[in-house]
């Protein structure tokens, strides 16, 4: 009859034919969900596409003329000035650039521990102004800080 060797092998054969079949199944799942991902990734390119061509369409410059012309009453829109402009030293500085003050001096120099003991003995910084449009610079050269050079 059967011996003990070979339920043992009948066994072994189940159990490996259970975890093929799972491992399969599972790689099916999962190439099913890349299939669904591509399609929602192309479906997003085409419409990123369309709106882009929506775009292209609602800002030509002649639509936008004939928009202020038709809605020129109602919106009273002027043209900019050119000394509306700016010149990108002219901002003030980011918050994420500003100094920030000392408080090791403080401790150093005997004041408490405490957080107002910190910011009394702390230095003061100045505010960051812009700095002052220059009559010497060419009018031509704007920086707008969108282009590397």
């Amino acid at each position: 009859m059967l011996k003990t060797f070979d339920l043992v092998l009948i066994g072994v054969m189940t159990a490996t034919a259970a975890v093929t079949y799972t491992i399969k199944h599972r790689a099916e799942l999962k190439l099913e969900e890349v299939h669904r991902l591509e399609a929602e990734i192309k479906l997003e390119k085409d419409t990123i596409d369309l709106l882009k061509a929506d775009w292209a369409l609602q800002s030509q410059p002649n639509r936008l003329e004939r928009l202020v012309k038709a809605y020129n009453e109602e919106l009273k829109l002027q043209p900019t000035e050119s000394t509306a402009l700016v010149h990108a030293k002219e901002l003030p500085m980011l918050k994420s650039e500003v100094p920030v003050p000392d408080v090791t001096e403080a401790k150093a120099k005997g004041a408490p521990d405490t957080a107002k003991g910190a910011q009394a003995t702390a230095k003061v910084q100045p505010i960051p102004m812009p700095a002052p449009r220059g009559e010497a610079e060419d009018a031509d050269q704007i920086e707008t800080g969108s282009v590397e050079e």
